[in-house]
Parts: structure tokens; C-alpha cells; sequence
């Protein structure tokens, strides 16, 4: 099981952008299922270090999870409250020394989005003397908490490739939980404008035609 999930992602000098790596453009899910096994995840696993600031328990309802799990995850926290780390930041500064980055607006905030969590969390690696390193962010203090630097076997892997991709999902949405429903909006107002551009068009042919049947002077 996971220990904690992106421990440290950013930490350090956040380390290499996104730009200076070649990011795993792997299919990353959009679908609410994949998002629903993201939340879980981040909110059992990665909340013990990371709040979710912007988002609220009552996000994760809207999205459809479970509402006894919801409540298990928030505890003593009202639903409209953010998603809070279970470590204070002063814990987290005393035993990591730094405090680890909220995660709200990761998937945006970083280039690559999506595929920049993914390929950070799949990205470790153990060298030949057994030191670990990220290829994404090689000066990162954040453990390999999936274990794909030493996944044994073909199937391993595929589940921790399957995680890291629904803990992207999550985060993508997370990053802007509104997103569906703006372009369900924006398919509304394109089907109103193009009915009314269609109505002008016939009002405006009606009025030219009539005054093309006026007798001119």
C-alpha cells in the first residue's frame, strides 16, 4: 500500500521544469471513474501531507463519491471545509523541512499538467550502486511511494502505472473542477447563437425583400 502519496512533490528547488525533461505523454483517463479511484487514493494517502485547498469535501460529493467515505476522509471537518492535511505545517516544516505543496492546482501549475504528476511519479529509478533518483525532478527528497523503481514483474507495474494515472486524473480535475460543466455551457450558448443568427438572417431577408417590392422612386 502506499505510504504517502507525493511527499514532497516541488520540494527542494521544485527541481526540473517540465520543459528541460521528455514527459510520459501516456493516455491519462478522464472519465469519473478514474478521477473517483484519484480522490480516493489522494484523500487516504496523499491528505496525510498535502491539503487540497481549493477543493471541498462537498467537491468530492459533487463528483460522485461515496458519502460514508467522504465523511470518513474529513473526519472531524465540516463538508464545506477544504481538504486538509492530517500533519500541520509545522510538523511537516519540523520533520521534512519544508512544507509540502498544496496540491489544488499542481496539474496546473506545473507544464505537462497531467502528464508531468504522471511521469514524476513514475519516474524513479535505482542506479547501479542502489541510490534512488527521480528522472523528472533528480533532486527531489520525496520517496518512490508507488514502488515502480522496484517493480519485479510486468503486472506491477501496470497497477502502478494504472495509480499514478488515476491520481493524475484526480488532480487534473481537482485543478479545475469545473471544467465539464463550462463546456456543457459553452455547447448551450454556440446552439443559441447559431438559432438566433439563423432567425436574423431570415428577419433580414424578410425586411430587404419587402423593401425590394416597393417601387422605387
Amino acid at each position: 500500500m502506499i505510504l504517502r502519496c507525493l511527499l514532497l512533490l516541488g520540494l527542494s528547488p521544485l527541481c526540473a521544469l517540465a520543459g528541460e525533461v521528455t514527459l510520459d505523454h501516456s493516455d491519462i483517463p478522464s472519465d469519473r471513474a478514474a478521477q473517483l479511484r484519484g480522490a480516493e487514493v489522494v484523500a487516504t494517502v496523499c491528505s496525510g501531507c498535502h491539503n487540497l485547498k481549493y477543493i471541498k469535501y462537498q467537491d468530492l460529493l459533487n463528483l460522485g463519491a461515496p458519502a460514508d467515505k467522504v465523511g470518513a476522509w474529513r473526519g472531524e471537518h465540516a463538508v464545506g471545509a477544504s481538504m486538509q492535511a492530517q500533519m500541520s505545517p509545522e510538523d511537516a516544516r519540523a520533520s521534512l523541512g519544508a512544507t509540502p505543496p498544496d496540491l489544488s492546482l499542481m496539474a496546473a501549475a506545473r507544464e505537462g499538467g497531467g502528464h508531468y504528476i504522471y511521469s514524476y511519479l513514475t519516474g524513479y529509478r535505482l542506479n547501479d550502486k542502489g541510490e534512488l533518483s527521480n528522472r523528472i525532478s533528480p533532486e527531489t527528497r520525496m520517496p518512490d511511494v508507488l514502488g515502480g523503481s522496484t517493480a519485479q514483474d510486468d503486472a506491477q507495474r501496470a497497477q502502478i502505472s494504472s495509480t499514478a494515472k488515476d491520481v493524475s486524473a484526480f488532480l487534473i480535475w481537482a485543478a479545475d473542477p469545473r471544467a465539464q460543466e463550462r463546456k456543457r455551457m459553452g455547447y448551450y450558448v454556440l446552439a443559441y447563437v447559431a438559432v438566433m443568427t439563423l432567425l436574423l438572417f431570415l428577419w433580414k431577408n424578410r425586411i430587404w425583400r419587402d423593401i425590394d417590392r416597393r417601387p422605387r422612386i
